[in-house]
């Protein structure tokens, strides 16, 4: 998944979505995602750099992973892969 090219993302976690009108504010692990996402970032290295950094086991991780994943989708803020 990639985040969607019209997203407007500002440093401080402010999202905006000109193609909805719609804002969102993500905290700052949201906004790290986020931006590993724009890297191009698989989930799998996602993972992994983020179990590097924050205490917290794998299993927890990947399904808070998912289910932010999928927030994202619901707003149109990721495209699927082509």
């Amino acid at each position: 998944m990639k985040i969607n090219e019209n997203l407007a993302i500002s440093e401080s976690g402010f999202l905006f979505n000109p193609t909805t009108g719609e804002s969102f504010t993500v905290n700052p692990i949201g906004a790290e995602i986020i931006e590993l996402l724009k890297e191009g970032k698989t989930d799998g290295q996602i993972t992994e750099m983020l179990l590097k950094t924050y205490q917290i086991d794998s299993q927890t991780l990947q399904k808070d992973l998912h289910d932010f994943n999928d927030i994202l989708k619901q707003h149109q803020l990721l495209e699927p892969n082509e």
